[in-house]
């Protein structure tokens, strides 16, 4: 019938109204986010007089104490979305990262700073809430698809944010947090005006505090077959990514004696092939060979990606491991495009609150882990000196993630939704 193309357009206008609002949202929060990340260190010495070691030391509690806040507060901030809708929690969570910016600028002590710090893991939920947003208005054989886009946004936040960043903080050290305040409550103030509510009233779940915490939201992945095997896959996959935050920069140094202006040419090449490969490839991927074989083709080349960088012997060569690494961004979507079919509507939010303590208990441990394993194979009392043995490590828990994943996958039954 003649009307009903122009049915379908006014019911997906909403749709692509609000995926470009969470896609913005995700984008500025990673901006703003990257915009601090080459000034706190620097920040934190200056209250150290400059004593590098005590900054690292601190720098270090800082993000140990951030991943315990998200571990803690996501599971309630998802809880009260599914009670309460991902509107006002993405909104007030925008708008709590905004005042924690202008409190960190502002900090005239490193309690004050440490403050802001716990402020932010509190309030950072808005990313997490926007992928239950996105399980609400996304057909669940497009989520995969839908989530792979949203991720690009993680890599376009961290190319150009650190950029960013670096060139403000020449100019002033408080300058990258009063632009990433801003950001923040630009994103809050269109979210006002744009950002309509995606969980209608029915479809909400009464709000508890036994499944606000953190064993709470855990305990929704035993309530499902299948659902805490894929939540352990996505532990698995979450440890081996920190081997890249935690050891890259000084691994690129060491190795290959790279300066800061190629290590930061290097990761935002990383960037933006993980930008290109979850927009454009991860979409056709899942739909020719579906979520299942897309996340095995993932991890398989992530593997490839740490064996290349641990082994080959120059950095040019190392640059080759960019291409399996960006195709490794392909199994994270599809597997939580997955997950989103074992739950009803009412449990998007809390679902994406556990994923969030899951990641959140592998960023207390990954770091701790690869960065002990670097330092002892390149000291003095090392068995031999394998200066890639964090990425070979990284590579073994990513293939036993790999086999645990296709048993696990295999017995999964039909979805809930």
């Amino acid at each position: 019938m003649s009307g009903e193309p122009a049915i379908a357009d006014r019911v997906l206008a909403p749709r692509r109204a609000a995926f470009v609002f969470i896609f913005i949202t995700v984008l500025l929060d990673m901006l703003a986010l990257g915009l601090i990340m080459p000034v706190l260190p620097r920040l934190i010495a200056s209250f150290t007089g400059n004593d590098t070691a005590d900054a690292a030391r601190i720098f270090g509690l800082f993000a140990t104490s951030w991943a315990l806040m998200q571990f803690i507060c996501a599971p309630l901030l998802g809880a009260l979305s599914d009670r309460f809708g991902r509107r006002p929690v993405v909104l007030l969570s925008n708008f709590g990262l905004a005042v924690d910016y202008i409190l960190m600028a502002f900090a005239p002590s490193l309690i004050w700073l440490f403050i802001g710090r716990l402020m932010s893991g509190a309030t950072a939920a808005s990313i997490s809430t926007s992928f239950a947003y996105l399980a609400d208005i996304t057909p669940a054989e497009k989520r995969a698809a839908a989530f792979g886009k949203v991720g690009a946004a993680f890599g376009a936040g961290f190319i150009l944010g650190p950029a960013a960043g670096g060139l403000l903080g020449q100019i002033d050290l408080h300058l990258p947090f009063w632009v990433a305040a801003g950001l923040g409550l630009a994103n809050t103030l269109y979210g006002v005006f744009v950002l309509p509510e995606s969980l209608p009233q029915e479809r909400r779940a009464a709000f508890s505090w036994r499944r606000a915490n953190p064993a709470g939201a855990l305990s929704l992945l035993v309530t499902r077959p299948g659902l805490l095997g894929l939540a352990v896959v996505n532990f698995g996959s979450q440890i081996a990514h920190t081997v890249l935050p935690s050891v890259y920069v000084l691994y690129a140094g060491y190795r290959y004696g790279w300066n800061e202006l190629a290590i930061g040419l290097s990761l935002a090449f990383v960037g933006l092939a993980s930008v290109l490969t979850r927009w454009f490839i991860v979409g056709p991927v899942v739909a020719r060979l579906g979520e299942r074989n897309a996340i095995m083709l993932g991890f398989a080349s992530g593997i490839l990606g740490f064996i290349i960088i641990a082994l080959v012997p120059n950095g040019l060569w190392a640059m080759i491991c960019i291409v399996p690494l960006s195709l490794w961004s392909i199994a994270d979507p599809a597997l939580q495009g997955m997950m989103t079919k074992l739950v009803g509507a009412d449990e998007q939010g809390r679902l994406q609150g556990a994923n969030v303590s899951v990641q959140s208990i592998a960023q207390l441990i990954g770091p701790f882990l690869f960065t002990l394993t670097f330092a002892l194979f390149i000291g003095t009392s090392a068995p031999w000196t394998l200066p890639g043995a964090p990425f070979l490590l990284a590579a073994a828990l990513l293939a036993l993630t790999v086999t645990f994943a296709s048993r696990t996958i295999a017995v999964i039954k039909s979805p809930i939704v």
